[in-house]
């Protein structure tokens, strides 16, 4: 079994920064990808970043240049550091981990584990 807890959220002003974390515990040892996404009041859940082991990171493009994720693998954490905010990243924040060691998560169907999410809310 697999659990992601996530932490970190809060309000912030549009500008501003906030970093989540999560924590994995459970069979990490053998995934290659974790991942944040987000849902948006009234929206679909969506990807946000993810990263490999290897420090390998891809992003969506509303955040890219923004927002910066990373891992320490040694303590199974993952950080999401978020600058520049505007009020259109208000959203519910989520960790994810793969279905499995050799996933690679781009979307939702992808993910295996999900933390119980983190509310970020941006002020204009």
């Amino acid at each position: 079994q697999v659990r992601v807890v996530e932490s970190g959220g809060g309000l912030a002003q549009a500008g501003g920064s906030l970093r989540l974390s999560c924590a994995a515990s459970g069979r990490t040892f053998s995934f290659y990808d974790m991942a944040w996404f987000r849902q948006a009041p009234g929206k679909e859940r969506e990807f946000v970043a993810a990263i490999s082991r290897s420090g390998g990171t891809h992003y969506a493009d509303s955040v890219k240049g923004r927002f910066t994720i990373s891992s320490d693998n040694a303590k199974n954490m993952v950080y999401l550091q978020m600058n520049s905010l505007k009020p259109e990243d208000t959203a519910v924040y989520y960790c994810a981990a793969p279905r499995s060691a050799i996933t690679l998560i781009y979307k939702e169907e992808d993910v295996g584990y999900w933390g119980q999410g983190t509310q970020v809310t941006v002020s204009s």
